[in-house]
């Protein structure tokens, strides 16, 4: 049975904090935990929600409240006031109801003193986690099967009616959470069969508005880095950016935080064209994901290509000229020398960047989606780097569980600096 461990990272010499780890939480599998009685409820509990998916999307942290009322003995002290309609609300019902509503609140209140709970809805954060686990090989060292078996029903619990999945919770399916979340599954181990009724949708519904040729910008990079799409198809992110002097207005250093924090990492995987290893599952995804041979799609084509359901903005005409003209003349122009040598340079600065970032938020980022990617980044530097091994166990801050599912946080600076 799971259940929801706080403070808890001292004895790892990988981890470090500035205050004895307050604020951390982790959900860790105990094989003989629970009562009979409670595992019914809380297979029941997941019943339920799967019933009821497609009308209540947000799950209510069931799990963790069964937890805290066994802990803290939930509205042990004050009777419930039932009230008639002719009856006289005192200050003592008042009273007693309010107490009732603190005791309840402070019976979630986790032992730090902070109130924990899931703050998920991004459906492209679990993805690029596991994107990250695979490509380093450590799928197997972070998550174990229980944790896997979560991952995969949250997968199918968020999958809409249509077959496809969508950027967020409550969104219609687009082809950017429909691609990422089906080649997690397929990662995961699931199988692509007459009985898979969920990856069977989920491809149908790819396939059917333009397959992953036409994913935006972000899902081709993600599908890149694991092997399953070509790099030339994707438009440049240049490091060379981050050399420029900083009084520029295109400077990185003027992006707000979010965005420089998430392109650093990028262009750094996208100027070495890191891929991981091409594994059977990878070269079926090859085929799953397309409706041509893998080895004939035009990827010019599909770098300028973007499904109608992801599209917010169109690109306007002076975006496509830039792209075009990075793409056919720059980007080829700085992997030649002299030039090489100025990408190189460019590369070891953005290094310097990600370990600073790194080493100040103790290996947990500024937001999980810049912390997998620098974790990527680790890697691709050097395997057995220390840097790259102390950002393996912070990956099980980000995960959270519900009765929905094992999903990824989004956690905020103000939450992670308080922590770490």
């Amino acid at each position: 049975m799971w259940k929801l461990k706080f403070g808890e990272g001292a004895s790892n010499p990988l981890l470090r904090s500035s205050n004895g780890f307050l604020g951390r939480e982790t959900w860790e599998f105990d094989p003989n935990g629970g009562s009979p009685e409670e595992h019914a409820v809380v297979e029941r509990l997941r019943r339920d929600f799967t019933r009821n998916r497609f009308t209540q999307r947000e799950c209510s942290d069931l799990l963790m409240r069964m937890q805290f009322a066994k802990e803290n003995q939930v509205y042990s002290k004050h009777e419930v006031s039932n009230l008639k309609d002719s009856s006289e609300v005192t200050e003592e019902v008042l009273l007693t109801s309010l107490r009732r509503v603190l005791d309840q609140y402070s019976s979630l209140q986790a032992p730090d003193g902070y109130w924990p709970g899931g703050y998920s809805g991004i459906l492209f954060i679990l993805p690029l986690m596991i994107f990250a686990l695979h490509v380093t090989k450590s799928l197997n060292d972070v998550l174990s099967s229980e944790h896997i078996r979560e991952i995969c029903r949250y997968i199918y619990n968020i999958q809409n009616e249509d077959g496809g999945w969508s950027t967020h919770t409550l969104g219609p399916s687009s082809m950017f959470g429909s691609c990422v979340n089906y080649a997690t599954l397929r990662l995961l181990g699931e199988v692509l069969d007459e009985h898979n009724d969920g990856l069977s949708k989920g491809r149908a519904w790819i396939l059917s508005h333009g397959s992953a040729t036409v994913a935006p910008q972000w899902a081709k990079i993600y599908l890149s880095v694991i092997g399953v799409y070509d790099w030339s198809g994707n438009n440049p992110i240049i490091p060379e950016l981050w050399l420029l002097p900083h009084f520029l207005p295109i400077h990185p250093g003027r992006f707000w935080c979010f965005c420089r924090m998430v392109y650093m990492p990028m262009s750094y995987i996208y100027a070495k064209r890191f891929i991981g290893p091409i594994t059977p599952t990878i070269l079926a995804l090859r085929e799953e994901l397309y409706d041509v041979p893998y080895n004939k799609i035009n990827w010019n084509n599909a770098r300028i290509s973007c499904c109608k359901d992801d599209i917010i903005y169109p690109p306007s005409w002076f975006q496509n000229i830039a792209m075009a003209s990075l793409h056919k003349f720059m980007e080829p122009l700085f992997n030649m020398w002299p030039m090489n040598k100025l990408r190189k340079r460019a590369l070891t600065n953005l290094m310097d960047h990600i370990h600073y970032e790194d080493e100040n938020s103790n290996y947990v980022g500024l937001c999980p989606i810049n912390k997998v990617l620098n974790m990527i980044c680790c890697w691709i530097e050097n395997p057995n780097s220390n840097a790259f091994r102390r950002h393996v166990p912070r990956i099980h801050d980000f995960l959270w569980l519900a009765e929905d599912g094992m999903k990824s946080k989004v956690k905020l600076i103000l939450v992670l600096y308080s922590e770490n």
